[in-house]
């Protein structure tokens, strides 16, 4: 047995990473400490915590710990193994995707230029994320228009040019009428385009013209310095700010009670090129100054390219060991700063404004959802917090039920909830059904403040009027007032129709019935889940599990080391001593166990 008290003596006064791990062995939360005695030794003291933390150590059963050199070194590897993890109490980003984003596939011979919302690891070029569609669509405009790059979704080579090329919209690859190298210059000055380096582009193109009108080419001539008074246009329609920097990110974070939002801008030659925003979670108490500095080492560690200046509201912990850190891997000057008067912190107001408003947004919309909701299902409260259960189990074996919750219509996996069936004996989901939800509730009767929280405003069950009726009779025991809903599925096993317990069908609209259908297949996958878990777990039983200070671990330690329980009983003592955590005493112990 893992004994936090007699642990925490053994730490060391020395920088370094430590890990904490549930009873199931899964990491949770990933820090880093100068003194990981210091440190480690706070979370278990009754000090003031912010509800994250206080839930985090609540599920504590066992911790460890990497010695490291300096702060520097344990700053990196808490990142590499936060990012290789994601253990659920740290600040983990949740990109919003919904911003688009301007790809060049660049390895093509000729390249093209593309919208989209996705981004992959394909060799390609993406700039952005553009605030709106919109204005991503006029860029790629503008850029087809001015530079005549193809407009085929793919290439290939034709026998004619198409019509693009002689309304001059296309400079006719396909047909040989431009050179790979005179394409690639096009891309090039596109890209540029892109990065905001429109004063070396137009320098660029201003000396094609002069040579052009050195060959007394006029036309091309023109052409070119029409496109150049198309880039200055184009390039002062862009300009946001007087800020100097060639190459600046700013940071805004906002919260309110329950979600935060984190907005960055990226200023480039004093253009905004894109901004994204990240919602996160769990962040209820936590100081701006601490959601900052967990975000940026998330953020900025693992990239390959960086801004000169990174501006924020706050100053943040970490700040020397990230600039020096950053500094090294971009190969130029990386600083932090936190503006106090003039346009600079004009630019992070306005960014922390522009938090407030994707929050506000987001809330707004979550808000006219529940409201449509609870129109559509004729209830009288509003549904802010609905739970939907669904019973798992194999030919009435391993018995089990799932339980997810969303809150204003957003799924939180951190609230779902698993059941061992511990009063039906037989295959009968109905009665597994109402035993699960009477005892989910006697929680939340008997300790509102405990684990399951508040009552729920709305039942969902995956089924239909025999699981709606289960339900009910667990809620009548303790007469409470909680409308049921089912969720009826088709022959393909796909979420087909709401129904009341009337069985009358409840008519969704698109939104509505693609929530009802995430909510279903949240559910189905908790409950599926922890089914095949214990069978997984009842087929890997043996002798160890019985033996006193062998957990998991250990287990898992031993089987791999000799093969089998045959192969640990022919171990020498002093073989088995070998595993880590085993000491002679319970090696003695583990031979007499299974002898």
């Amino acid at each position: 047995m893992f004994n936090i008290k007699a642990e925490l003596k053994k730490l060391p006064s020395k920088p370094g990473v430590y890990i904490m791990r549930d009873k199931n062995d899964t990491i949770i939360y990933v820090g880093k400490a100068v003194s990981l005695k210091n440190r480690v030794t706070q979370y278990f003291r009754k000090t003031n915590k912010t509800a994250r933390i206080q839930k985090m150590v609540s599920l504590i059963d066992h911790f460890e710990y990497i010695v490291v050199d300096n702060e520097a070194e344990a700053l990196i590897l808490e990142c590499n193994l936060i990012k290789k993890n994601m253990p659920k109490f740290n600040v983990l980003l949740k990109d919003d995707k919904a911003y688009p984003y301007i790809k060049i596939d660049v390895k093509s011979d000729y390249p093209n230029v593309f919208y989209t919302r996705s981004i992959k690891n394909d060799g390609s070029r993406y700039f952005g994320p553009y605030a709106n569609p919109y204005a991503a669509k006029e860029v790629i405009n503008f850029i087809k228009e001015r530079f005549q790059i193809r407009q085929c979704k793919t290439f290939k080579s034709n026998k004619r040019a198409c019509l693009n090329y002689h309304i001059k919209r296309c400079l006719a690859p396909c047909v040989n009428y431009v050179s790979k190298e005179d394409y690639k210059k096009q891309i090039d000055q596109i890209i540029m385009l892109l990065e905001g380096k429109t004063e070396s582009i137009i320098k660029q193109i201003k000396q094609e013209m002069n040579e052009a009108s050195a060959k007394q080419d006029y036309e091309a001539a023109a052409k070119l310095r029409d496109r150049v008074a198309a880039i200055e246009r184009f390039s002062q329609e862009q300009k946001v700010s007087n800020l100097n920097e060639k190459a600046i990110d700013v940071i805004g974070v906002y919260k309110n009670e329950l979600d935060c939002v984190v907005e960055i801008f990226f200023v480039r030659n004093s253009k905004m090129i894109g901004r994204e925003h990240y919602f996160l979670d769990n962040m209820v108490g936590e100081e701006i100054k601490t959601i900052l500095s967990d975000f940026v080492k998330q953020y900025y560690m693992n990239k390959l390219e960086f801004p000169s200046k990174i501006m924020m509201q706050e100053e943040i912990e970490d700040r020397g060991i990230l600039e020096k850190l950053l500094t090294e891997k971009a190969g130029k000057k990386v600083e932090f700063k936190t503006p106090q008067k003039g346009e600079k912190l004009r630019f992070v107001e306005m960014c922390v404004n522009n938090a407030k408003i994707t929050l506000e947004n987001k809330t707004q919309e979550k808000k006219d959802m529940v409201l449509e909701l609870k129109q559509t299902l004729n209830i009288e409260k509003l549904p802010r917090k609905i739970e939907c259960f669904d019973i798992s189990n194999l030919a009435g074996d391993y018995m089990v039920a799932g339980m997810c919750v969303a809150i204003d219509c957003v799924i939180k996996k951190n609230l779902s909830r698993r059941f061992k069936i511990k009063t039906v004996f037989t295959q009968d989901d109905p009665r597994c059904t109402e035993e699960v939800v009477t005892r989910r509730l006697k929680h939340s009767i008997e300790n509102p403040k405990g684990g399951f929280g508040n009552l729920p405003d709305v039942i969902f069950a995956d089924g239909g009027i025999t699981q709606i009726r289960a339900i009910k009779r667990a809620i009548q025991k303790y007469n409470l007032q909680i409308p049921v809903f089912g969720m009826v599925k088709d022959d393909k096993h796909s979420t087909k129709n709401l129904i009341d317990e009337t069985r009358e069908i409840i008519q969704l609209s698109e939104e509505q019935m693609n929530f009802v259908t995430r909510m279903q297949d949240e559910v189905h996958n908790v409950a599926i889940e922890y089914n095949r878990k214990l069978r997984e777990q009842e087929a890997t039983k043996s002798k160890l599990d019985n033996i006193p200070g062998i957990g998991e671990k250990k287990k898992q330690e031993l089987l791999k080391k000799f093969g089998s329980i045959e192969g640990i009983k022919k171990a020498e003592l002093e073989e088995i001593t070998k595993i880590k955590g085993i000491n002679g005493d319970l090696a003695r112990i583990i031979k007499e166990f299974l002898d």
